[in-house]
């Protein structure tokens, strides 16, 4: 699973989902691109999981591209503790996407593999998702 290897910090506060994306909302090294439309978090779990779905979608003919990486910690209470203590230890790690976002790239595919790849990795992730491309969106 994707984390950091250090933080600055080892806790850090929800933040808000509101918004569009910064930057990272264009095609930049692939053809194609799988680009979010609802706000959410991405567990490193998920991440992996959607990549494993699009290289074996993909074999050995494209090229992929990851462009987010999980490095907001979320933390938990163990079940069953009272209220206060303080908040509760890192669980795992996550990234934070806002639509407009391009979350996977591919290059050296056709258009039809790069549909299929890309609605497989969509069934993994807990946000809404649409395909793009390098031009203008499909």
């Amino acid at each position: 699973m994707l984390s950091p290897k250090r933080s600055k910090f080892r806790k850090s506060h929800k933040g808000n989902l509101k918004g569009r994306a910064k930057g990272g909302d264009r095609v930049s090294f692939g053809d194609y691109g799988l680009q979010v439309t609802s706000p959410g978090w991405l567990t490193s779990r998920q991440i992996e999981a959607a990549r494993v779905a699009i290289s074996r979608s993909v074999k050995r003919f494209g090229k992929i591209y990851v462009r987010v990486f999980p490095d907001h910690p979320v933390t938990k209470k163990p079940a069953e503790t009272r209220m206060g203590t303080g908040k509760g230890g890192v669980e795992g790690w996550i990234a934070v996407v806002r639509p407009g976002r391009v979350i996977f790239e591919i290059e050296g595919v056709s258009i039809e593999i790069a549909k299929e790849a890309f609605h497989r990795a969509h069934h993994k992730l807990t946000v809404k998702t649409q395909l793009i491309s390098r031009e203008s969106v499909l």
